[in-house]
């Protein structure tokens, strides 16, 4: 899930970029500031990511993390209404916390697992 986040940032801010470049956003400034924000999230989500495919347990936190964020946004695009973005937020949302919550994901990356 964390992955599948990663590439909609990416996408996010790859058309936010575009629209920087095509002089459609409100106030160049913040569309360049948009984008830079949005690639610097690009490059951090995606190093949890990493480390939670390299199971690492200090990637858990982070990761937790951006579930609870991604839900927020998503019950945001809800109420905008933005549905074609919001509801799939909201799934990997729930879906990410469920992964990391169940037993598998507790065993594997809580602290204090006994290695094998």
């Amino acid at each position: 899930m964390q992955a599948i986040e990663v590439v909609g940032i990416l996408i996010a801010t790859v058309l936010a970029a575009i629209d920087v470049a095509h002089h459609k956003a409100y106030i160049a400034a913040s569309g360049i500031a948009i984008t830079a924000i949005g690639a610097g999230a690009v490059l951090a989500l995606g190093f949890v990511a990493y480390g939670l495919y390299r199971m690492r347990r200090w990637s858990r936190t982070p990761a937790l993390l951006t579930q609870l964020f991604v839900g927020i946004v998503g019950i945001y695009l809800v109420q905008a209404p933005r549905l074609d973005w919001g509801i799939p937020a909201l799934v990997l949302s729930v879906t990410g916390f469920a992964a990391l919550l169940s037993p598998a994901g507790i065993r594997t990356l809580a602290p204090g697992r006994r290695e094998a």
